[in-house]
């Protein structure tokens, strides 16, 4: 498939380590739970020796052409288990490719029968039979495991307190029109998705319909040089989150540039939300293992700085395309001018910069400027 050969890329760079791992126990299939699993998903876990008394859970998710093996080999969450004493679920997709089903409805939807379901499914299974902490149990996951983190957020947000969400693209941006399982989206995928943010709100809102309890807090990594998944994927889940937790995405409450790790730069929206951009960085962002157990509050906190400087206002997010949906068809220029809301400039951008009258180019960013 041709999707399979652009998503293959992002292998090689994926969990890139500062130390090898630590582990004392191994990776087990779990095959007699007995639980639901309407779509087969596999169902592997990593329990430490040295698991706490009233354990935590990380659901880690892999990416396309991965497999729950993979993930436990190359990403840091089992040794981090060991240190802190959390278990770790590693779903495995049961597609061809291995990518998740994040565009049908059963899958967007709570209880749908769908992978999201079964992943859910383990979830409970696992606090049940290990007594676990419910208020530290996680989510998180790279490139299609990053989607799945966000319909995982989205469809149970009951059951998460927190999700980490490294490279993917908006819960509910792969919709598919024709309701196809395991559907591509080139749209979404090339940034063109668009929507406000109270417009995404409600196609997270929609995927559990009348809950009103809290949902999980939010972080969301993306690379400015992703050509797999593009960078205004970013912006548009920002502009998501921000809708369901009603903060103004073009305002962030504290920037920090350099953290954490040199040319990414951390954005603050309230307690609930961070975005993390990270300048010349592809497919996909390299897993921050340490700052993650800070998100999900297993060591130190970095859910607001003790000390920030305060945000540009639309530093860290693209303008919105106004749009009534989550796939909306972008607007392109004529000849050598850009429509109203189109790109029109930035760091690496090529194409026209002069607006259809009566609109203007506006910068928002030294990397996007859009016509308003």
């Amino acid at each position: 498939m041709v999707r399979l050969s652009v998503l293959s890329a992002l292998v090689s760079g994926l969990c890139a380590l500062a130390n090898p791992l630590v582990k004392r126990a191994s990776l087990q299939q779990i095959t007699n739970s007995g639980i639901s699993n309407p779509t087969n998903v596999g169902f592997y876990m990593y329990v430490p020796d040295k698991l706490a008394a009233s354990p935590g859970i990380v659901v880690a998710i892999h990416y396309c052409t991965g497999t729950a093996q993979a993930y436990y080999t190359g990403s840091p969450y089992a040794s981090l288990a060991e240190q802190y004493g959390f278990i770790v679920i590693y779903p495995s997709s049961p597609h061809s490719g291995t990518c998740w089903d994040v565009s049908s409805k059963a899958s967007l939807t709570h209880n749908g029968g769908g992978d999201s379901n079964a992943i859910a499914n383990m979830v409970t299974w696992t606090i049940s039979k290990y007594k676990a902490d419910t208020s530290k149990v996680f989510v998180t996951g790279s490139s299609s495991g990053a989607m799945m983190t966000n319909v995982m957020a989205a469809t149970y947000p009951d059951l998460f307190k927190a999700a980490i969400v490294y490279s993917g693209v908006p819960a509910g941006c792969f919709v598919s029109a024709s309701g196809g399982v395991d559907a591509w989206n080139s749209t979404c995928a090339q940034g063109n998705s668009i929507a406000t943010p109270a417009a995404w709100a409600n196609v997270v809102k929609n995927m559990y319909s009348g809950y009103t309890g809290a949902r999980p807090k939010m972080q969301i990594y993306h690379g400015t040089a992703d050509t797999t998944l593009l960078p205004n994927n970013y912006n548009e889940t920002i502009k998501e989150w921000a809708g369901v937790f009603g903060y103004d995405y073009t305002k962030p409450a504290t920037t920090e540039d350099n953290k954490p790790l040199t040319n990414y730069h951390r954005y603050t929206f309230g307690p609930q939300l961070q975005g993390i951009y990270a300048v010349g960085v592809g497919h996909t962002v390299p897993i921050q293992g340490a700052e993650d157990m800070k998100y999900f509050g297993f060591s130190g906190s970095s859910s607001t700085p003790a000390t920030s400087t305060p945000a540009t206002p639309a530093s860290s997010a693209v303008p919105t395309k106004v749009a009534t949906s989550a796939a909306s068809t972008p607007t392109t220029g004529t000849g050598g001018t850009v429509a109203h809301w189109g790109q029109c400039g930035g760091i690496g951008y090529g194409g026209a910069t002069v607006c259809v009258a009566p609109y203007t180019c506006t910068k928002a960013n030294d990397y996007y400027s859009q016509c308003l």
